[in-house]
């Protein structure tokens, strides 16, 4: 009868350890908190890629993979049928912050603005494991807020 009580009291013991793992810096779910909001001011285009920024960005996840992260953001356009939406990396600044840019290619023609759901773009970047090593947050940026995240 001790036996399997004490084995039973050591599981329980074990498992309620475990905790601290979930909300520890080694839960590579915990890397990256949520985003924060900035409102920002567009600056002018980039001469080496004439694509406008995105309206507005509305989601920023970190998601962990095997060989890094994969920075996923949603925008959303002014209208529907944007196009060849990309995450522009920029350099690391000297605080450790990693600035991306959503860029994308307007419509050939009109388009109906259609609902929010409808004009949501979803564009992701992976970052390696190097590369990593040295960001503090991560910030996409659009033409009328940026979205960061910290570690």
């Amino acid at each position: 009868m001790k036996k399997p009580l004490l084995a039973a009291l050591g599981m329980v013991m074990f498992v309620s350890a475990c905790g601290t793992i979930r909300d520890s810096r080694l839960n590579p779910f915990n890397w990256f908190g949520g985003p924060t909001e900035t409102v920002v001011v567009a600056e002018d285009a980039d001469p080496l890629d004439p694509r406008p920024l995105v309206a507005q960005i509305t989601d920023l996840k970190i998601e962990p993979i095997p060989d890094g992260a994969l920075v996923r953001a949603t925008g959303l356009p002014p209208t529907q049928a944007w196009w060849d939406a990309e995450l522009v990396e920029g350099e690391i600044s000297a605080e450790g912050v990693l600035t991306y840019e959503f860029r994308l290619r307007a419509p050939l023609q009109p388009t109906a603005v259609g609902t929010p759901r409808a004009r949501q773009i979803v564009v992701a970047a992976p970052i390696s494991h190097s590369k990593l090593a040295g960001v503090r947050a991560i910030t996409v940026q659009g033409a009328s807020n940026a979205l960061t995240s910290r570690r």
